[in-house]
């Protein structure tokens, strides 16, 4: 086994939780689950900690916002009120209008289902990410997280892996080729890599602990 093979191996068994599984969504190819990762998606692409990103999305759906047709109805204070509670305050309001706005768009266009998003795309990925950058507040970096997570049940997607992800790998001093990182990787799901790589792009220690276990 080579160095980076091997380093691959640790970072992934150690870290290679992916953010959707961390916020308790069990990720199907089917309108709820899609629609929480949208919103996770959302949530984390903000300057904020990433842990305060996924209790504030467990929040919005412990309040029963677990859909658009839900989110839509909620009224603005409700909305506003579930992401306090996620700690989520720096940005409660804004995020509040973004959330209802989003869900009434993708009701109004895509009948509250991304896989009508996804087939209007028809296979080009750098269409779906700029179709999901017409939900307010999601930008570049908000279709990056959702591209890298639906990568798992949309496979046209994969293997993706954003400018975060190969951040992560130049921490770690392995190839930026994300061909050569799948490889490297063998049998792990390219959305297990990327959130591994992701998670050490966002935190050194997580990189020092994968370079001591390969060592």
């Amino acid at each position: 086994m080579t160095d980076d093979k091997r380093l691959v191996r640790e970072l992934v068994g150690a870290h290679g939780q992916t953010f959707a599984e961390e916020a308790g969504i069990r990720l199907k190819d089917t309108p709820q689950p899609l629609y929480r990762l949208l919103v996770l998606a959302l949530l984390l692409s903000a300057r904020i900690r990433g842990s305060i990103a996924l209790d504030t999305a467990r929040e919005l759906y412990e309040a029963g916002m677990r859909d658009p047709r839900r989110m839509a109805a909620a009224d603005w204070q409700e909305r506003v009120d579930a992401l306090g509670r996620g700690g989520y305050r720096r940005y409660d309001e804004r995020t509040a209008t973004q959330l209802g706005d989003g869900a009434e768009l993708l009701s109004d266009r895509w009948g509250g289902d991304l896989r009508r998003l996804r087939e209007e795309a028809d296979g080009d990925v750098a269409e779906l990410r700029r179709l999901l950058q017409e939900f307010p507040g999601l930008g570049p970096a908000g279709a990056d997280i959702f591209l890298r997570e639906v990568q798992r049940v949309w496979p046209e997607v994969a293997p993706y892996l954003d400018d975060k992800a190969l951040s992560g790998a130049r921490r770690l001093g392995l190839p930026k080729d994300p061909d050569r990182l799948t490889d490297l990787a063998g049998n792990t799901e390219p959305a297990v890599l990327a959130a591994a790589l992701v998670r050490a792009s966002l935190d050194k220690e997580v990189a020092e602990d994968s370079l001591r276990r390969a060592a």
